[in-house]
């Protein structure tokens, strides 16, 4: 027991993502779907496009998650996420401030780090497996072709991509920005993200 007490210790990195989606699951799942459609689009899902409509397109999708890692960098907030980033890369003292931070960070809670990686890999490999069934041992792509929703000459990654650009990849995305903020010491807690987010709202 104490085993998976010191354990479960070690998963601050993960346990932030996890707590971060679940308190801003609307607005990273609406990111999300704007980057789906756009891929679904694409994929011609509702008919052939331009190429210069796939441009725009990629834009948009791009765009879309540049503002859900801006947006976790600024814990809930795209203006101070921005801000963070300057922060980070701005300054030949900032610079320094960080890299050392960050080598200390490694050195330090390296099987955290480890550990958190892991348990990523855990849950990325089971969202990944759960949508591929749905896309290719599911009715679900006939069905919206029959229906019409989607076009007949669109392909199982039209499914395939709409639901990676909804759960997996903003899971990517708010795994990776808040890595660069725990690694840097910005927070080095739960009740620090807690407290951090919960500001931006008073």
């Amino acid at each position: 027991m104490k085993l998976l007490f010191n354990l479960s210790g070690k998963l601050n990195w993960l346990y932030h993502t996890l707590y971060f989606i679940k308190k801003h699951f609307v607005v990273i799942v609406g990111l999300g779907l704007i980057a789906a459609f756009g891929r679904v689009i694409q994929l011609g899902g509702f008919g052939e496009i331009t190429s210069r409509m796939n441009f725009i397109l990629e834009i948009v999708i791009e765009s879309a998650r540049v503002l859900i890692f801006l947006y976790v960098l600024g814990l809930a907030s795209i203006k101070n996420g921005v801000l963070q980033l300057s922060n980070f890369f701005t300054g030949k003292i900032n610079r320094k401030l960080h890299w050392a931070a960050a080598i200390q960070k490694m050195k330090e809670q390296w099987l955290s780090i480890l550990l958190s990686v892991i348990g990523f890999l855990l849950i990325a490999g089971i969202i990944n497996y759960l949508i591929d069934l749905l896309a290719w041992e599911t009715c679900l792509y006939l069905t919206l072709k029959k229906d019409g929703i989607l076009a007949g000459s669109s392909s199982e990654w039209t499914i395939l991509l709409f639901f990676k650009n909804i759960s997996i990849i903003p899971f990517m995305l708010v795994f990776q920005a808040l890595f660069l903020l725990w690694i840097t010491n910005k927070f080095q807690n739960p009740t620090t993200l807690i407290r951090n987010e919960d500001s931006h709202y008073q």
